[in-house]
């Protein structure tokens, strides 16, 4: 069975790490400890046609970080750019992400993923939207709290992984 790494990325407190947890256990664990660094996941994904094995790597998301994150991105498949969809700052910051990620791992597939939508909304899903469709790149909404689209988006980052 194949082994594939992918990355979750983001600004500090979008909810990656409550994400990989919900999609892990099935449970919602509110995290208040930081990632440091990096923490990893594995996780089989049944694709239908085929198994594979998701290397999960939950990346620290706060600028103190950033001097050695680039080591973790290397040979990363797929990637998802996560923000908050109360916090506007997390979404504008996608582009930097994308670009110091791109730089380590030029063949790695993005998806954009929309966390806390269980939450009034401060950036409006149309501009998120219309951002993607200029970019290309697949667009996913999740609330790591209730589950609602987490399934769905693991799902389509172990098939751009898979791909």
């Amino acid at each position: 069975m194949p082994v594939l790494k992918v990355v979750v990325a983001g600004d500090g407190g979008v909810g990656k790490t409550s994400l990989i947890r919900r999609y892990c256990t099935g449970k919602f664990q509110e995290s208040r400890i930081m990632t440091i660094g990096v923490d990893f996941q594995i996780q089989v994904v049944d694709l239908g046609d085929r198994t594979v094995k998701l290397s999960i790597w939950d990346i620290a998301g706060q600028e103190r970080f950033g001097s050695f994150r680039a080591s973790f991105y290397r040979g990363a498949r797929a990637v998802a750019l996560v923000y908050d969809v109360t916090d506007p700052i997390s979404l504008r910051n996608l582009p930097l992400w994308q670009a110091e990620i791109a730089k380590v791992a030029p063949q790695a597939r993005f998806v954009v993923v929309g966390n806390k939508i269980d939450l009034e909304r401060k950036v409006p899903r149309e501009k998120v939207e219309a951002w993607v469709r200029e970019i290309g790149l697949p667009y996913l909404e999740t609330s790591a709290l209730t589950g609602e689209g987490v399934q769905a988006f693991f799902t389509t980052l172990a098939r751009l992984a898979a791909a």
